[in-house]
């Protein structure tokens, strides 16, 4: 068979490399027995020098570091340089509050809310590697700083309720890519999920403890348990039912939609078993005169839709595997 020569000469570095299929090399040895201009390119390939690549990886690798730390002192600059910007007014706000006679008021507010924005730009911009790991964890730190600033120069103790609220807002928002970052990859290895959900709850309990300490209620703490662990409960099966299970994706949302009918049914049911309430079972009533009625409509709903659904998935998921 007859090959064409830019066809095989861009076969050629392959086949030195010996990186190419056997069948790329059976036509790189068939042509080259019949063309000499081909044959007498792969000779001068073949005898090149192997220090000539080596110097030229290692040239490659230099220009790259140069380049590198080219870029990571001008970031460093631009920092700096932007964290003066930040300074001027934190200074005029001190000049100004000392004039006036004030003392050192407000000047704290302005300065804890100057972190917020230094976080957010100039945190980026230093740090040479993690930039988002050290970014969030610098933006959480001023955020929280504020809150405490601004709680002790109004008197009041609602650091204590905001802190706990803020963190867990921000966990459920960024722990999801937090886990990914290099350190925090590198120590939780295959536990991400479990990590995310797990800050995600104790920040969460955190909250509750904290608003109840507060409202010194005596009858808070149940109430929260009763209303938080129904919803906290379906959040882990969903969670526990997709990632340990070695289901394949139909079963697993055919477990997904059971366990949230079961939830949505008994849910108040539960709840109001926990606030010393009695037993409670939706009832279907289609006249929508009460509140019980539409909560049962809507329990009822919930239970039908879903079981009727996960059936349908976990026969699809049955039938798959055994047509594997």
């Amino acid at each position: 068979m007859n090959y064409n020569c830019e066809m095989i000469r861009d076969l050629l570095p392959l086949y030195v490399d010996k990186v190419c299929s056997p069948a790329s090399a059976a036509a790189v040895e068939e042509h080259i027995r019949e063309c000499n201009a081909c044959a007498s390119l792969l000779g001068e390939m073949s005898t090149a020098d192997p220090l000539l690549d080596k110097e030229i990886y290692a040239e490659r690798s230099r220009v790259l570091d140069t380049q590198a730390k080219f870029f990571k002192r001008r970031s460093a600059v631009a920092g700096c340089i932007i964290g003066g910007i930040f300074a001027l007014p934190i200074l005029i706000c001190l000049i100004v509050n000392l004039a006036g006679g004030a003392g050192l008021t407000w000047f704290f507010i302005v300065l804890a809310a100057m972190f917020i924005p230094a976080s957010l730009i100039v945190v980026p911009l230093m740090v040479p590697e993690n930039k988002f790991l050290w970014t969030v964890t610098s933006f959480t730190a001023s955020l929280l700083l504020l809150l405490g600033v601004c709680s002790i120069y109004s008197g009041s103790s609602w650091f204590l309720i905001a802190a706990p609220a803020v963190l867990f807002g921000l966990c459920v928002i960024f722990m999801p890519f937090v886990v990914y970052t290099k350190p925090a990859a590198k120590l939780l290895g295959n536990q991400k999920g479990l990590a995310v959900f797990s800050a995600d709850t104790l920040t969460y309990i955190l909250m509750m403890v904290m608003i109840g300490i507060r409202a010194g209620s005596a009858g808070f703490f149940r109430t929260a348990f009763a209303c938080s662990i129904v919803p906290i409960g379906w959040v882990w099966m969903l969670f526990l039912l997709i990632r340990y299970p070695k289901w394949n994706g139909l079963l697993k949302a055919a477990a997904c939609l059971l366990a949230t009918a079961l939830t949505g049914f008994f849910g108040n049911t539960v709840a109001l078993l926990l606030l010393g309430q009695g037993l409670y079972l939706p009832k279907f009533d289609l006249s929508f005169t009460t509140g019980d009625s539409i909560s049962g409509f809507v329990c009822w709903s919930i239970l039908i839709i879903c079981t009727v659904l996960a059936a349908v998935f976990g026969l699809c998921g049955i039938l798959k595997n055994n047509r594997k």
